[in-house]
């Protein structure tokens, strides 16, 4: 396939396009879900010469890819599980990012480890680091790092005195996960996939007793088509089950939903160098540096309500901050919380009956002719799980398969990256801004950076800050609408940028600036910016009071009665 001359451009030209092209022309494989696992699957087939299409009924990274703690990492309590396998393939994924595919967007994060117990606690823990930084942990961050008492007070003052004799430090990586799902999407756009959100899946098209594609609709303005696909990939995590249904045919593994919760509080409430990773009973508590915040994470029980809005309660908040406080000599309060976050984890079920206990592993089956269906992993290995997915399909597709690539792709905006990161001072100078904030936009952007700039050179007053969310100028949000497909408001607040969860105001106070922003690019009346506003600050107050309610079916009663943003979503009838 040739590759797309306007860098995965997903703009409302290309949201049009792709319909056409959806209902006129044959893929080799349509994927369902615009998940990381999604957009990697799109971006394996692509860039393997494959004629591929996504579709996500909602936005790209809106279920759990948008909700996760944020990092790349090995998973050092998976070493515990012997799961030796998946922490060395997990390592090397984190190795990729960090130095080949997407150093914009993934950094070296380092984690303190408090060690309680004398005599073998540390021994035992530093051979479990030692494996992981030998099974490729240390190759581009340091190794760990063994600290007494008191240098490990000077790492974190935060901590009481109390709660250590030593601690450990060691490295792992970060990204923010919504906009790093939405770039491989970008990526696989830009060499030929067809990608579309707002398109859900209302059932498939069989051939005898093959799946010979799918039925969409437009979940903004009610249309319907059917799309023809020598393949279909079910990569749709928590909903996997119930796509599954949709198909007819009996699935080969069956999957649970563990909700994870997470708050974000102010950098200077935990006066820290670096993160912290605490054990708790059932797992691990991490408490990671986050630009000016915290977010402290994460629980892990079962869900088994709504789906695409997993709400927290009073007693995930309070059991957070429970554990973080056992540690901190100075507590964190309710009042202390800007933002909080639910987000639900695809666990393959298992024996146990304990989510923290279930596997990271991923399955791939092909469950029908025609029809292949991943489950499981974890963020951090989403390329190998895209592969993996793809190879599945082939005995589907025409003529041979060629191998996966991705390892040797980098996502848009890595490309000169690194000099642009040399010449900071000179591209402020040129656009009028602080170098500070040419770093931050290289973070998101990297050299996808000009192209975000060239929206100012007519408007340069798009390069003034959000009035209400100084963090964000207001180019990007015009951006987000223009190039990266954001459709609504929530789009853009809770994914493009991370307004929601980054200020105690959660997007309420910039929700009219935005949409005006926004409505000039997608062409809104003043009827539709009011609906998106009204709808936006409906979803934070929902969210609010849904955090203080004290179990999940209180919490999901109130969070699942907030109006939806795509305005003819429908659940889909079992074929």
């Amino acid at each position: 396939m040739t590759a797309d001359t306007t860098g995965g451009q997903l703009g409302t030209a290309e949201r049009e396009e792709s319909w056409r092209r959806l209902g006129s022309e044959t893929f080799d494989l349509v994927v369902i879900g615009g998940g990381v696992v999604g957009a990697g699957t799109a971006l394996d087939a692509a860039t393997r010469g494959l004629r591929v299409a996504l579709v996500e009924a909602r936005d790209l990274a809106s279920g759990t890819s948008s909700r996760s703690s944020k990092l790349f990492h090995g998973g050092l309590r998976y070493l515990e599980q012997l799961e030796f396998g998946l922490v060395r393939e997990a390592l090397r994924e984190r190795e990729l990012m960090l130095t080949r595919l997407a150093p914009h967007l993934v950094k070296p994060v380092s984690f303190l480890y408090p060690l309680t117990h004398r005599v073998w606690e540390r021994p035992y823990t530093a051979a479990g680091l030692f494996m992981y930084d030998s099974m490729g942990g240390a190759r581009s961050v340091p190794g760990q790092k063994h600290l007494s008492r008191a240098g490990a007070l000077r790492l974190v003052p935060a901590l009481k005195r109390s709660a250590l004799i030593g601690g450990i430090r060691y490295y792992d990586a970060q990204a923010d996960d919504a906009r790093h799902t939405m770039t491989v999407a970008r990526t696989a756009a830009h060499y030929g996939a067809v990608i579309r959100t707002s398109t859900q899946v209302t059932g498939m098209v069989r051939e005898a007793d093959r799946v010979s594609g799918v039925r969409i609709h437009d979940v903004e303005d009610g249309r319907t088509q059917e799309v023809q696909a020598n393949a279909v990939i079910n990569c749709t995590g928590v909903w996997t089950d119930e796509l599954q249904r949709l198909s007819g045919s009996r699935g080969r593994f069956r999957v649970r939903a563990s909700k994870g919760v997470h708050i974000v509080v102010p950098r200077d409430r935990i006066v820290a160098e670096s993160g912290l990773i605490l054990r708790t009973e059932k797992s691990v508590l991490f408490v990671i540096p986050w630009r000016n915040h915290w977010i402290v994470g994460t629980t892990d029980t079962d869900w088994n309500l709504d789906l695409a809005h997993p709400a927290a309660t009073k007693h995930d908040i309070d059991y957070l901050l429970e554990h973080v406080n056992s540690v901190l000599a100075t507590p964190l309060k309710h009042d202390d919380i800007e933002g909080v976050y639910a987000g639900l984890r695809p666990l393959l079920a298992g024996e146990s009956e304990e989510t923290s206990k279930l596997s990271r592993e991923h399955a791939v089956a092909r469950v029908a002719p025609g029809l292949v269906a991943i489950a499981g992993g974890k963020y951090t290995t989403y390329r190998v799980m895209a592969a993996d997915a793809v190879d599945a399909a082939s005995p589907d597709l025409p003529g041979r398969l060629q191998s996966s690539i991705t390892d040797k792709v980098p996502l848009l905006g890595a490309d000169g990256y690194h000099a642009l990161v040399n010449q900071v001072d000179q591209l402020g100078a040129r656009h009028g801004l602080h170098p500070y904030r040419v770093r931050h936009l290289l973070d998101r952007y990297g050299s996808l950076v000009h192209e975000v700039l060239a929206l100012a050179e007519d408007r340069p007053e798009l390069l003034k800050p959000l009035t209400a969310a100084p963090d964000y100028l207001q180019v990007e949000i015009v951006y987000a609408a223009s190039h990266e497909g954001a459709l609504h408001l929530e789009d853009t607040l809770a994914r493009r940028t991370r307004i929601s969860i980054e200020y105690p105001h959660r997007g309420v106070d910039c929700a009219q600036q935005v949409a005006e922003l926004m409505a000039d690019v997608l062409g809104w009346p003043q009827e539709t910016t009011n609906r998106e506003v009204k709808i936006y600050k409906a979803r934070v107050e929902a969210e609010r009071d849904s955090q203080t309610q004290p179990d999940d079916e209180a919490a999901d009663a109130i969070r699942a009665a907030a109006p939806e943003a795509r305005p003819e979503l429908k659940e889909p009838e079992p074929a």
